[in-house]
């Protein structure tokens, strides 16, 4: 049967029976019987939401009993972005609210990956090994404050490195470890690190990729780092005689078996963990968010918008670089046990992670848009080989789910399945649009915008629209936006990365529609981001990785939304003199590019210009370029007398002729 493809045609609709159980409908519930407050829909607890900013977050603070050392003094100081000031004179541990369930000998994770086959980790034996991994970092000095730091996979110790990094108030980050040395260096450069977790190596698609030589270079870089913890993962006993400072995962373990796990009260603005930025513009961000704002932020979006419960088995596709991972972590808060997969998921075939849902009686299949439309056109049909029976959920987020996406988890997968598509950003670590339980879902549509989060679409001139394309904006403070980019004098990057169009708006950078019933629509990046199976990466750590490349003199990638479900990432480069674009040339320029940013951004095509369009001050002109190349006339894609070289548009616009006609 030939898949529809029509956006808002009515999909699902919740039973009363999952209205009713539903935690947001408890939730409600509570707010009618201890603050009198009474809401019908959905909607209605949305407007209260963002219009009593004060009244919603204190009651989130009480609903999920938050356990503070010390009270707070004020919910909110000023409503003001950037700088708002949340819950001041609290204090508390995020890993804290982790250990709190009284649930010992059952699961807290199960795993599996293409190296190790399927385990688990009770939350007694994960309470233990994060105990032991604190002390031994408390041995090394390792106070409130300093920098951790992790070039690591999706597994079990990664989790316990971080869980005892946030138990002693440390602050932590972490990359995946198919991230090339320039991109680790670029972000870990920046903060300072004291101590270092990195796996030997890692297995992706059947292939091996060492990768101590990679965690060598690391060390040269970050002359901060005072001790490496190698975690044996690729091999059983890895050598790290040649490692500066270096010791091994198991031996700490050993040493500080028996440890009591304490935590450190810490300020609810005290920093948790760093991400990062895509870097399009630069260097990547360091984006710093605190302990009480995740706390939060992860409680109500996992609890009232994802439904989490205790006796839930919690999964999303991710690796140690995407936000989505640090959501993942934050399962644990529900009492949820949560599925870590390391590996690609389509190795051997698109039926890896359907085969691992059935065997661990997953009930929230978290995955990107592109994984589904991949198991659409590969004509995977779970349903026919595995038993689902157990899954209540599948999440989409990374890219925007296209409406036949919808339709093949319908066909496919379940029938009776709530299939939420969330959009949010490494930026607040979280979904500020997305899913609910108490609504329909529709085709190609995200069904409402999350609680507390304020999300409107602005039209040029500053104007909220409804039923047009616009640019998302966050109107209200949240308590996890950053509280500060890492070593950003002044807020300057700060206030330029969110506020220099709308002043005291949060401009997000996405293309959003609202719907008249509340539901939106997302359109992707609004900028010159690279967006690759939900993996968003900045053009400038390509650039970074074509340096090693003495041909090539300049260069400007684009990626292309073809079509709702694929895109088309064409690179061009301006070569030196008497350089020949050759086959050998093109797969030293991918080989560079694999190797020092990531497999998933290696472009489709390589392309020999003469010249690129350039601004008088020497910009390069991705967005102006990405528009044209989407059928955006020239003058309305680009101001010709800001330009150097306007000349050097033409190619551009021969190009887009020749794919038209391709």
């Amino acid at each position: 049967m030939a898949l529809e493809k029509v956006e808002g045609k009515l999909l699902w609709e919740p039973s009363p029976q999952l209205q009713e159980k539903s935690n947001v409908k408890q939730f409600m519930t509570w707010l009618e019987e201890t603050r009198g407050l009474s809401f019908q829909t959905y909607h209605q607890l949305w407007e209260w939401s963002v219009s009593d900013l004060e009244g919603f977050w204190a009651s989130l603070w009480d609903f999920f009993h938050i356990q503070a050392k010390t009270p707070y003094d004020e919910v909110l100081e000023e409503r003001k972005m950037p700088g708002a000031r949340w819950f001041s004179g609290a204090t508390l541990n995020y890993a804290e609210h982790i250990f709190r369930h009284d649930l010992s000998e059952e699961i807290a994770v199960i795993y599996e990956t293409e190296i190790r086959p399927q385990g688990n980790v009770t939350w007694d034996e994960l309470r233990k090994n994060t105990a032991a991994v604190a002390e031994y970092l408390k041995s090394l000095g390792v106070k409130r404050g300093d920098r951790i730091v992790a070039y690591a996979s999706n597994i079990h110790e990664t989790l316990t490195a971080f869980l005892a990094c946030a138990s002693i108030g440390a602050i932590w980050s972490s990359c995946a470890p198919e991230f090339g040395i320039m991109s680790v260096v670029d972000r870990f450069k920046q903060i300072e690190p004291k101590v270092l977790f990195a796996v030997d190596g890692y297995r992706y698609g059947g292939k091996d990729y060492e990768r101590l030589e990679l965690v060598k270079m690391i060390q040269e870089e970050l002359p901060s780092l005072q001790k490496t913890i190698i975690i044996p993962y690729l091999h059983e006993h890895p050598n790290v005689d040649e490692l500066k400072n270096a010791a091994l995962w198991n031996d700490l373990i050993t040493k500080y078996k028996g440890a009591t796990l304490t935590f450190e009260p810490v300020p609810f603005d005290h920093p948790l963990w760093i991400l990062y930025s895509s870097g399009t513009t630069g260097k990547p961000k360091a984006i710093v968010h605190s302990q009480g704002g995740i706390l939060l932020e992860h409680l109500k979006l996992l609890s009232l918008q994802m439904d989490l419960k205790k006796g839930d088995r919690f999964f999303w596709y991710t690796t140690t670089g995407w936000m989505m991972w640090n959501v993942v972590v934050s399962g644990l808060l529900t009492g949820s046990t949560i599925l870590l997969y390391d590996g690609n998921p389509g190795h051997p075939n698109y039926n890896v992670l359907w085969k691992f849902a059935e065997s661990t009686k997953m009930t929230v299949f978290g995955t990107s848009a592109s994984f589904l439309t991949a198991c659409m056109k590969a004509e995977v049909k779970p349903k026919e080989h595995f038993d689902l029976s157990h899954l209540k959920s599948i999440g989409s987020t990374g890219s925007p789910l296209p409406p036949s996406g919808f339709e093949w988890v319908y066909e496919n997968v379940k029938e009776d399945v709530w299939l939420f598509s969330t959009s949010g950003g490494t930026d607040l670590c979280t979904a500020f649009v997305g899913g609910t339980p108490l609504l329909p879902v529709h085709a190609g549509e995200l069904q409402a915008c999350a609680l507390g989060a304020s999300v409107k679409a602005y039209n040029d001139q500053g104007e909220e629209i409804i039923d047009e394309i616009g640019e998302l904006v966050i109107t209200e403070p949240m308590p996890s936006m950053p509280i500060y980019f890492w070593n950003d004098e002044n807020g300057r990057r700060y206030k330029e990365s969110y506020f220099d169009v709308y002043p005291g708006i949060w401009r997000h950078g996405d293309f959003i529609k609202m719907t008249s019933r509340g539901s939106c629509i997302i359109y992707g990046r609004s900028d010159a981001t690279i967006n690759r199976g939900g993996i968003r990466m900045g053009t400038s750590e390509i650039y970074n990785a074509l340096e090693s490349i003495p041909e090539v003199v300049d260069s400007l990638v684009v990626d292309l939304p073809i079509t709702s479900e694929q895109s088309y990432m064409p690179l061009f480069v301006v070569l030196k003199e008497g350089a020949q674009l050759s086959d050998e040339l093109k797969t030293r320029i991918k080989q560079a590019i694999r190797e020092n940013c990531s497999p998933r951004y290696v472009p489709n095509d390589i392309f020999r210009v003469e010249e690129l369009p350039k601004t008088l001050n020497g910009k390069k002109l991705e967005i102006p370029i990405k528009k044209i190349l989407m059928g955006t006339p020239v003058d309305k894609a680009v101001n010709l007398g800001s330009l150097l070289n306007p000349k050097a548009l033409q190619y551009f616009v021969e190009f887009k002729k020749n794919m038209d006609g391709s």
